[in-house]
C-alpha cells in the first residue's frame, strides 16, 4: 500500500489504530503498511506497540496500533493504555476497526470512542467472509446512522485498502463533525443541564479545549464533566470556573443516579454503549439462519465436557514435542558450533586469560542466548496458530473454571506448561494475560515448573540416591510436586499479595478460521527480535560477571605449588627411559587427579567460592557443605552449570554428567540421604536461571519485582527443603525400603 516513491513532506497525518480482540488490526496494519513496521513497547510497560510509518499520495501516514481492547474501562493494562492514548488526543483520527460477521460486539468499543469527541473512521474488516456467510452489511446505513464514515474492507485480500486511506486523509484534514450518538432519557437530560448551564455562562476556559484549532462542542464538553473524564478535570483544576462548573455537574450526576437506580455512572454509560451498539448492529445488518452452525458443530466437539479437555491436552502435547525436539534439535547444534568456535579460538589466542574471557565469558554468552531461539521460535508459531484460528479463546474457557479456583486465568496454562521444558519463553508467553494481577501471579510460580535444565540434577541424584526400581515414580513424583505446590502458591499470592479486585472472565468465541500466515510470520519475528534487543544485553552482561567470579582472584601461590607438583610427578617418571604403557596410565591419572585438585582449591578461592563459603551456615540446617553452597550459586547462572560444578568440587573433572557412576558414589558417600532430599527439593524452587530472571524482570515490570523474586522464591525453597530434610530423616528406613 505505501507508496514506493520517496517524498519529503512536511503534510504528515497520525492514526489511532484500535479495535476489539480478534478483529484483524495486525493484518491490516501490515496491509497497509508493508515492512514499515517498528515494534517496541509502551513507555513504561511491557505490552507490545506496533507502529508503522509511510507515504501515500504525498502524504506521511503514522499509525500507532493501540493494544486489543473490548471497552475504554481499566479492567485490564491493554484498556487502560488504549484509554489513556486516546484521552491524550496525541493523534488527528481515530481508526477503529471491526469485524463484519459480528458488528453488534464490536460497536460497544466504538459507542464509547465517540464519547470523545474525536475524528474516526470505521473500517468493517472481514467484509469478504461476511460475504461468504451471506451476512449483509449496509455500510452506508450504519455511517448514517453513527454519523461516521464506514468503509467495508478486507485485510486479507487488500480490498477498499486505497479508498479507506482516501478517508482517513480526507477526514483528518476537516473540521471535526460531531457523531451522531444518542443515550438513553436519563442520560440525554443529564447532558442537556450541564451543556444547557455551561452555554449559558460561556465559561471561556471550556472554549478552546483540548485546543484552540479542534475545540469540542459543549455537549461533548458536558458528556466528559458527566463521565469525570481525568484530563478534562485536570485541565479545569486551577481554573476560576472550575467549583462553579462542578457544583452542576454533581448535581447533574446526582439526579441521573436517582433516575437510573445505578450509583456507578460509568456502568451506566458502559451498558448505554453496549445497548447502542446491539441497536445499530441490528439496524444495519442481516444474518442468515444457518451462520454460525459451522461453529456450534466444531465447539461441540473440542468444548465437550468429556473428551474438550483431551484433545486439548492432545494438541498441547504435540505443541510442546515439537517445540522441545525440533527447537532443542538446533538448540543443540547451535551450542555445538560455539563450544567449537571456542575450541578454535583458545588454540589460536595464546593469552590465557583473554581466550578464557573471550570463550567461557563472551562466546558463551552470546551462545546461551542464541541457543534459546529455536524454542521460542516453534513455540511462538505454535501459539500464534491457535491465536489466529480462534481456538485460544477456547482454551482459556476450557481451563478458566479449574484455574480460576487457584487465582489464575485459562491462559496461565500455556506459560506454565511452557515451564517444563524454559522458563524464558513460558516468561514471555504470559503476555496473552491480559488482567496484570493474574499475570503476576503466573509469572512468580512459573519457576516453580521444574524446567528441563533441571533434569541432568534430578537424574544424577535419583540415581544416586534411589534404587532403580523407584528412580522412574520419583523423577515423575519430583515434577508432579513442582507442578501441585506452583498451584497452592498461586492461590496463595491470590489471597495475600495479589488480593483485591478481581476481573470477571469476559472473553469472545471467534468463528473458526485459517490462519493469516503473514500475521503469523511477523508475531514470531517481533518476538525474536524484542527478545534480543531487551534481554541479549543483560545475558551477556551477566555471563560475563559470572565468568569473573569464578575466575577471579588469582592465587600465584598455589598455581606456583600446582606446577611444582606437576613437574615432580613427570621428574619422578621420567629418567630418560621409555615408559610403558602401564606407567604412562598411572602418570597420566596422578596428573588427572592433580589438575582437578588444583581446579577445587581454585574454585574454592574464586570470588564464587568464596560465596559458596559464607552460605555454609544459611545451609548449615540441610546439611549442605561448602560444595553443594557453590553449586547452588553456579546453578544460578544455568542450572546446567551444577552438575560439572560439582564434578570440579569433587576432583573428577568437569566433564562429569548426571550418569557418571564415581560421581554418584561420591556424592553417596559424602552426602547424607536427607541432605539429598533437600538439595533436589531446593534446585526444584529457587530462583531460575539468569537469563530467565532477567526476562522475568522485563516481563514483570522491573528490577524491584526480581528482587521479590529472589526473596519469594529463596523462602519457598529454604522451607521446603527444611521440611524435605526432616521428613527424609524421620522415614529414611521406609524410603530406602
Amino acid at each position: 500500500m505505501p507508496d514506493s516513491a520517496q517524498h519529503s513532506m512536511n503534510d504528515t497525518i497520525t492514526i489511532a489504530l484500535i479495535g476489539q480482540p480478534n478483529v484483524g488490526k495486525s493484518s491490516l496494519i501490515n496491509a497497509l503498511s508493508g515492512s514499515h513496521l517498528k515494534v517496541g513497547n509502551f513507555s513504561g510497560v511491557t505490552i507490545e506497540k506496533t507502529q508503522a510509518t509511510f507515504f501515500y499520495h504525498g502524504t506521511r501516514i503514522v499509525i500507532v496500533d493501540l493494544p486489543g481492547s473490548y471497552s475504554l474501562n481499566h479492567y485490564s493494562p491493554e484498556e487502560k493504555i488504549t484509554k489513556d492514548f486516546l484521552e491524550s488526543r496525541q493523534y488527528d483520527i481515530v481508526l477503529n476497526v471491526l469485524d463484519s460477521t459480528n458488528l453488534a460486539r464490536n460497536l460497544a468499543l466504538t459507542g464509547q470512542v465517540m464519547d470523545l469527541g474525536v475524528k474516526m473512521v470505521l473500517g468493517l474488516n472481514m467484509i469478504d467472509e461476511a460475504r461468504e456467510e451471506h451476512i449483509q452489511v449496509n455500510h452506508a446505513l450504519l455511517g448514517e446512522i453513527l454519523g461516521v464514515p464506514c468503509v467495508p474492507i478486507s485485510a486479507h485480500t487488500n480490498e477498499n485498502l486505497p479508498a479507506l486511506l482516501d478517508i482517513l486523509i480526507d477526514t483528518a484534514r476537516k473540521p471535526l463533525c460531531a457523531p451522531k450518538r444518542i443515550y438513553n432519557d436519563e442520560i440525554e437530560r443529564a447532558i442537556a443541564e450541564v451543556e444547557r448551564f455551561i452555554t449559558q455562562r460561556e465559561f471561556y476556559d471550556l472554549q478552546g479545549y483540548p485546543n484552540a484549532h479542534a475545540p469540542l462542542s459543549m455537549r461533548q464538553i458536558a458528556i466528559l464533566l458527566i463521565k469525570q473524564d481525568s484530563n478534562l478535570y485536570a485541565y479545569l483544576h486551577d481554573k476560576p470556573s472550575y467549583h462553579e462548573i462542578i457544583q452542576c455537574v454533581n448535581q447533574a450526576r446526582n439526579a441521573l443516579s436517582m433516575a437510573s437506580g445505578e450509583h456507578n455512572i460509568m456502568r451506566l454509560f458502559h451498558q448505554d454503549a453496549i445497548a447502542f451498539a446491539q441497536g445499530a448492529g441490528q439496524e444495519s445488518t442481516t444474518y442468515p439462519k444457518t451462520m454460525l452452525q459451522k461453529t456450534k458443530n466444531m465447539d461441540a466437539l473440542l468444548l465437550h465436557k468429556v473428551f474438550g479437555i483431551p484433545i486439548f491436552l492432545g494438541l498441547m502435547f504435540v505443541l510442546f514435542e515439537m517445540t522441545f525436539y525440533v527447537g532443542g534439535f538446533f538448540k543443540d547444534y547451535i551450542e555445538l558450533g560455539f563450544d567449537e568456535l571456542s575450541s578454535m579460538l583458545r588454540e589460536v589466542i595464546v593469552v590465557k586469560d583473554f581466550a578464557s574471557l573471550l570463550c567461557d565469558g563472551v562466546i558463551g554468552g552470546v551462545g546461551t542466548i542464541i541457543a534459546f531461539l529455536p524454542l521460542i521460535v516453534v513455540l511462538y508459531f505454535g501459539i500464534a496458530i491457535l491465536e489466529s484460528s480462534g481456538y485460544m479463546a477456547r482454551i482459556a474457557f476450557l481451563l478458566d473454571g479449574f484455574f480460576h479456583r487457584f487465582g489464575l486465568h485459562g491462559k496461565s496454562f500455556i506459560p506454565l506448561v511452557a515451564g517444563f521444558g524454559c522458563s524464558v519463553p513460558a516468561y514471555m508467553a504470559t503476555r496473552t494475560l491480559k488482567n496484570r494481577n493474574e499475570r503476576l501471579i503466573t509469572l512468580f510460580v512459573i519457576g516453580f515448573m521444574s524446567c528441563s535444565a533441571r533434569l541432568p540434577i534430578y537424574v544424577l541424584f535419583v540415581g544416586a540416591f534411589f534404587a532403580p526400581k523407584y528412580a522412574g515414580v520419583v523423577l515423575f513424583g519430583i515434577y508432579l510436586f513442582g507442578a501441585l505446590i506452583a498451584l497452592l502458591l498461586a492461590k496463595f499470592l491470590k489471597l495475600s499479595v495479589f488480593r483485591g479486585y478481581e476481573e470477571p472472565f469476559v472473553m469472545e468465541m471467534p468463528k473458526y478460521r485459517m490462519p493469516n500466515w503473514r500475521v503469523v510470520w511477523f508475531s514470531v519475528w517481533s518476538k525474536v527480535v524484542m527478545f534480543l534487543k531487551k534481554a541479549a544485553g543483560f545475558i551477556f552482561l551477566g555471563s560475563v560477571l559470572i565468568w569473573f567470579a569464578s575466575q577471579y582472584p588469582k592465587s600465584p601461590d598455589l598455581e606456583h605449588a600446582y606446577e611444582t607438583k606437576k613437574q615432580a610427578i613427570l621428574e619422578s617418571t621420567s629418567s630418560g627411559i621409555m615408559l610403558s604403557q602401564a606407567q604412562q596410565a598411572a602418570q597420566e591419572q596422578q596428573l588427572w587427579y592433580l589438575a582437578n585438585e588444583y581446579n577445587e582449591q581454585f574454585l574454592r578461592q574464586t570470588y564464587s567460592g568464596r560465596i559458596g563459603e559464607a552460605l555454609r551456615p544459611f545451609f548449615a540446617p540441610l546439611g549442605f557443605d561448602w560444595r553443594l553452597s557453590i553449586a547452588l550459586v553456579s546453578g544460578f547462572a544455568a542450572k546446567e552449570v551444577v552438575v560439572s560444578t560439582l564434578g570440579i568440587l569433587y576432583a573428577l573433572g568437569d566433564d562429569a554428567t548426571e550418569e557418571s557412576v564415581s560421581l554418584q558414589q561420591n556424592l553417596k558417600d559424602t552426602i547424607s540421604f536427607p541432605s539429598a532430599i533437600a538439595f533436589i527439593v531446593f534446585v526444584m524452587f529457587y530462583i531460575p536461571c539468569f537469563a530467565a530472571t532477567i526476562t522475568f524482570g522485563r516481563e514483570a515490570g522491573g528490577v524491584k519485582f526480581v528482587v521479590y523474586l529472589f526473596v519469594f522464591t529463596t523462602i519457598v525453597a529454604y522451607m521446603f527443603a527444611l521440611l524435605g530434610y526432616f521428613i527424609a530423616d524421620v522415614g529414611y528406613g521406609f524410603f530406602m525400603g
